[in-house]
């Protein structure tokens, strides 16, 4: 069980680590929260996201679904969709009035762009369902389980850490011309993303 521990812990830490939509949105709350707590709705947002979404995949549901090209296919199509709209929202929130007095969103946006991000985010469904239910094969029993929970305590750990990093680079860059600057570089790398997405998407349909 050791091993499965260690495979599923380095596993989702490889995943986790490259920039992504969770990722930018739950660092740009951070940096954008007074105190911790004010980007508490993001992290456990995102954490019970990836919880389920890692859930699907080691049972199999979620296999089973992007077994079939044409779901695949609708679903990166909704994601870009989302992300393109995630990114105009993050971009649009460049008056540090706008939102709450200090530019983060309020707890119930945190939580439905935390949702979007995650539950509608191609690279974060595909890495799950393609990477860590297929690496879930291979274990059963109790070894099967050891390596989710693996899985899952990095998500949680990684999500809580991302925020304290933006929380502290906030401090640092304290400031209204600051703040706009990161919530323009995450639209960008928002859209950046979206654009990959599609261009992977186009290359699928046409070949």
């Amino acid at each position: 069980m050791f091993l499965a521990f260690i495979h599923g812990f380095m596993l989702a830490l490889g995943l986790i680590l490259p920039l992504g939509a969770q990722n930018i949105f739950v660092f740009n709350q951070g940096t954008h929260a007074r105190k911790l707590t004010d980007v508490l709705a993001a992290v456990l947002a995102a954490s019970f996201c990836d919880t389920l979404l890692i859930l699907l995949a080691a049972t199999g549901a979620s296999l089973l679904a992007f077994s079939f090209p044409v779901i695949q296919n609708l679903f990166l199509t909704a994601g870009i969709i989302f992300l393109i709209w995630i990114g105009c929202s993050i971009w649009k929130n460049t008056k540090v009035h706008q939102e709450t007095d200090n530019g983060r969103l309020p707890a119930k946006k945190q939580i439905t762009f935390a949702l979007s991000v995650s539950l509608l985010n191609p690279h974060a469904i595909l890495d799950t369902v393609g990477v860590i239910g297929t690496s879930a094969l291979r274990y059963s029993g109790p070894e099967k389980w050891t390596f989710v929970a693996a899985c899952i305590s990095v998500s949680w750990v990684w999500f809580f850490v991302l925020a304290l990093s933006g929380h502290g680079i906030g401090k640092i860059t304290n400031g209204p011309q600051a703040l706009r600057l990161i919530n323009r570089l995450s639209a960008l790398l928002i859209w950046g993303i979206a654009v990959f997405v599609a261009v992977g998407l186009i290359r699928s349909l046409s070949g």
